[in-house]
């Protein structure tokens, strides 16, 4: 085999946004947190912070009860700084200058509860003071001018026990820590009382979130409860009122397996986790959501209990358009806003609001907080938990709790962004101007139309009661726009029993669509012919000579060349030789079935497989892929192998092997955008002027951080 590797010193630019610039958040780097615990079976990182000089971070990582940290002097460049073993499950930590002050959770159970602030010299690691604080921590923060630290004392509920329901002692308080010249004072412990305030279980009150102003008041969440509380710095309630209620139409709320947006949730709870200060009036909150509640979006707040803004249902009506909607939470609380913080960069205030099941950060200027305006949409790695911003180097961080490594996903990841004179690179792809709300995800196979300059792809089982054609305006110079989405129908209702992995055009306005079948689940391995307006007209099955040695991992891929069809079988089936795949031809007139044989690398971990295959000019385009993720990453590429050797052998006898060359290594690609490498790279389209279109599949956001990547490859 030989090698003839694209020159990828471009590869940053193939994905840039508009072409005339803007100041933008983009991702720059992403530090799976493992590194700090090389051979951790789990890590988490959760809340994060930053010293004052902006150089390290500091993160919670409850799972493995340490601190870790992360050195970011090259913020392109993070490297592992080690952690700190902890005697407890650490639930938050604040910096001020080199100091870290994390509330470590020891409760033996939910009744004898138990906890301490822990100060830490991020330097040194030396431990600089420690309180004891009488309960369950959870959210810590420390006001802007070091003065004292703020701790919600959650003693969360049983969720096992009454129902989940609130009213489960001990009550909840808020601990506030006075600060001397640094010194925590353990002895002059504030217990701030707010039991009996909220309407709905007020004799057990579980502060969530604390956030403090510049003023020294402190705003509380109440999750549970749904109540705001605001403190002033000696613990004087100065005002409380109901986080009150979303009346949200037009959202999907049943888990079908298809983007249906006409439910409706009347009188929703917001049910808000963080809070943060936008100015000394007003803060926000993120309305995750958790025992009766969840209204998917976020809420701008005056102390005096006036609403200011609300984002109703447009945060999660742009997360759909961008692809990252977790249809599989739709029964739930859709893309469950969780975090949300505040800054100012280059005199913009902004809030940054994360979605925790989307995994995406919304970038709202609130220059006018009743009219705050959504800037852009930044993908994060799973599960985005907690955020630091240091506007003095113009860095946005954000912490991803989720440790995929069981299910075969991405671990947790420490993402950072740079605000840039620059174009968004995020999203990709979008269905932003459609005439209706369109959700898409878990992009496969796609295909060129020469004549239109369009490109059609499309979904696979994932949304197996919405089989789609989703028909693609490719653009070098911003996002590529989703402009139409055609259903593929049996009988005029949506097709079952379809795992669409191929697509392919006829010749005569339709396509060919190959479905990767899988026979535990009654899915047939077949060929389908569809109409252009998406009508399934006819079928092909597979013969015997295929079915006797069928594997789950099929179709893959389909591209005609004249009358015959070619597949791309995934993986080896059962009279493959080890590390080798079928390309299987079927001819659409004489109705004749051959193969020739294609040799994968050999895999380093996990297995080398294919993923799609477009015959373009003299030769037909594959992708071949591991399937691992992050920096476990190795095979990602596009080869080729030349038309002139593919000439099939019948079925059940000796296949020829086909030579094939290397064309394009993808991993720079993958890694242009500052993420890991994502490991489902799915979609090839070719143009006639040789510009290779590719696609990532995101599973449908389900173990997985939404992300698609949709970029283009220069004519070699």
């Amino acid at each position: 085999m030989t090698y003839r590797s694209l020159l990828l010193g471009t590869a940053a630019a193939l994905v840039a946004g508009p072409a005339l610039a803007d100041m933008n958040f983009n991702r720059i780097a992403s530090f799976p947190v493992v590194e700090n615990q090389p051979g951790a079976e789990e890590s988490s990182s959760e809340i994060i912070a930053a010293t004052a000089d902006g150089m390290t971070l500091v993160y919670t990582d409850s799972p493995a009860e340490v601190l870790g940290f992360i050195d970011i002097t090259d913020p392109h460049a993070p490297r592992a700084a080690g952690v700190l073993e902890l005697d407890g499950e650490p639930t938050s930590v604040a910096v001020a200058g080199q100091a870290a002050f994390v509330g470590v959770n020891t409760s033996e159970d939910y009744i004898n509860t138990s906890g301490h602030l822990l100060a830490v010299d991020v330097t040194s690691r030396a431990v600089l003071g420690d309180c004891d604080l009488g309960g369950q921590p959870d959210s810590v923060a420390v006001a802007p001018d070091a003065s004292f630290i703020a701790v919600a004392i959650e003693n969360e509920r049983d969720e096992d026990l009454g129902d989940g329901r609130v009213g489960q002692m001990p009550a909840g308080f808020v601990a506030i820590v006075p600060l001397a010249d640094g010194a925590m004072q353990c002895d002059a412990i504030i217990r701030a009382d707010v039991t009996g305030l909220a309407e709905i279980a007020p004799e057990d009150p579980e502060p969530e979130y604390v956030s403090i102003n510049d003023e020294g008041e402190i705003v509380v969440t109440l999750q549970e409860n749904n109540h705001m509380v605001v403190l002033s710095a000696a613990g004087e309630l100065l005002s409380h009122f109901s986080a009150g209620a979303v009346d949200l139409e037009g959202i999907d709320v049943d888990e079908e397996r298809a983007f249906v947006y006409n439910g409706s949730q009347p009188g929703r709870l917001r049910e808000p986790d963080a809070v943060t200060w936008i100015d000394a009036d007003h803060f926000a909150i993120a309305n995750e959501g958790d025992m009766d509640g969840g209204s998917r979006g976020w809420t701008i707040f005056h102390q005096d209990g006036s609403v200011i803004y609300e984002s109703g249902t447009d945060f999660e009506r742009a997360i759909i358009e961008i692809g990252h909607y977790p249809e599989r939470r739709s029964g739930n609380k859709g893309v469950e806003p969780e975090s949300v913080t505040f800054d100012v960069f280059d005199g913009t205030p902004y809030v940054f609001v994360g979605a925790e099941r989307a995994s995406v950060v919304g970038v709202y200027d609130v220059t006018d907080p009743a009219n705050p305006v959504l800037e852009q949409l930044l993908p994060s790695g799973i599960g985005p938990e907690g955020y630091v911003t240091i506007p003095g180097r113009g860095l946005l961080v954000s912490a991803n709790e989720v440790d995929g490594l069981e299910d075969g996903a991405a671990r947790s990841h420490v993402m950072i962004y740079e605000y840039q004179d620059a174009p968004a690179v995020y999203p990709h792809l979008t269905s932003v101007g459609m005439d209706e709300l369109t959700g898409w995800g878990a992009i496969s196979g796609m295909v060129a139309d020469p004549d239109s300059g369009l490109i059609y792809a499309v979904n696979d089982s994932f949304y197996a009661m919405q089989p789609t054609i989703f028909v693609i305006e490719p653009s070098m110079d911003g996002p590529s726009r989703i402009i139409d989405a055609i259903r593929v129908t049996r009988a005029g209702q949506p097709a079952q029993l379809l795992d669409m992995e191929g697509i392919t055009l006829d010749g005569e306005g339709g396509f060919w669509i190959a479905s990767e079948g899988r026979t535990d689940r009654l899915v047939p391995h077949a060929l389908y012919h569809v109409s252009a307006d998406g009508e399934i007209e006819d079928y092909v099955p597979l013969p015997e000579e295929l079915l006797a040695v069928e594997r789950r991992f099929g179709f893959e891929g389909i591209t005609m060349v004249g009358d015959t069809l070619w597949m791309a079988v995934q993986r080896s089936w059962d009279d493959d030789p080890e590390n080798t795949v079928k390309l299987v031809a079927y001819n659409t007139e004489t109705e004749e079935w051959g193969a020739v044989r294609y040799q994968t690398t050999d895999p380093e971990m996990g297995w080398v497989g294919l993923s799609e295959i477009v015959a373009h000019g003299d030769h037909v385009y594959l992708i071949e892929r591991d399937n691992q993720i992050g920096s476990a990453a190795v095979t990602k590429l596009i080869t080729r192998v030349a038309l002139e050797n593919m000439v099939p052998a019948p079925l059940g006898g000796d296949l020829p092997v086909v030579e094939h060359e290397v064309v394009v290594d993808l991993i720079p690609y993958l890694t242009s955008t500052g993420g890991y490498v994502l490991d489902k790279v799915e979609g090839l389209a070719i143009m006639p002027d040789g510009t290779i279109w590719v696609s990532t599949d995101n599973d449908g956001v389900d173990d997985h951080s939404g992300e698609t990547m949709f970029f283009a490859i220069p004519p070699m």
